[in-house]
Order: structure tokens, then C-alpha cells, then sequence
């Protein structure tokens, strides 16, 4: 049996996982920004319940992440620019 090697470090604490919807690269942009979103809130909620950070804090941090990440969405997913097709290249 092969032996696998086991995952960095950067991969342990902040996975990624593969995008199965629509491959569009705003959709691919938001989707890791959403990934990172996640794995942040994981954090700050494991250092909040292991008595690291205060409720108050927590609340502070994930407030400011929701926050980010809807700018982000106005700008990737809303933006009627994302949604026209990609020019056409010249023939050469």
C-alpha cells in the first residue's frame, strides 16, 4: 500500500475544495472568497469556544468578514461587466 504524504500545513488549516457549479470565472473568483470566508469563521469561532478570543471580539471579526465578502459579491456576481461575453480574439 502506497503511502500517502500527509497535507501542509496551509492545507490543513484552510482546505480547499474543488467547484462543481457553473465554471465562470466570477463564479470560480466568489467561490474561493466564500471558501476563505469559511475557513475564517471556523477559526475565529474554534479561538472564541477554546476561551482565545472574547464573544464580543468573535462577533467583531465575522461582522467585518460578512462584510468583505458582500462587497465582494456586489462586485464579482453583480456587476452586469461579469455578465457579458468575453470580446472576440482576432484570427491570426
Amino acid at each position: 500500500m502506497p503511502e500517502s504524504n500527509p497535507p501542509r500545513k496551509d492545507e490543513f488549516l484552510s482546505p480547499r475544495y474543488p467547484y462543481w457549479g457553473e465554471v465562470k470565472p466570477q463564479n470560480l473568483i466568489f467561490d474561493a472568497n466564500l471558501q476563505e470566508f469559511s475557513n475564517k469563521v471556523a477559526l475565529i469561532c474554534s479561538l472564541e469556544t477554546g476561551g482565545k478570543l472574547k464573544p464580543e471580539e468573535a462577533y467583531r471579526q465575522i461582522k467585518e468578514l460578512w462584510k468583505q465578502l458582500k462587497e465582494t459579491k456586489k462586485a464579482i456576481l453583480d456587476d452586469p461587466q461579469w455578465n457579458e461575453p468575453p470580446p472576440d480574439l482576432p484570427e491570426g
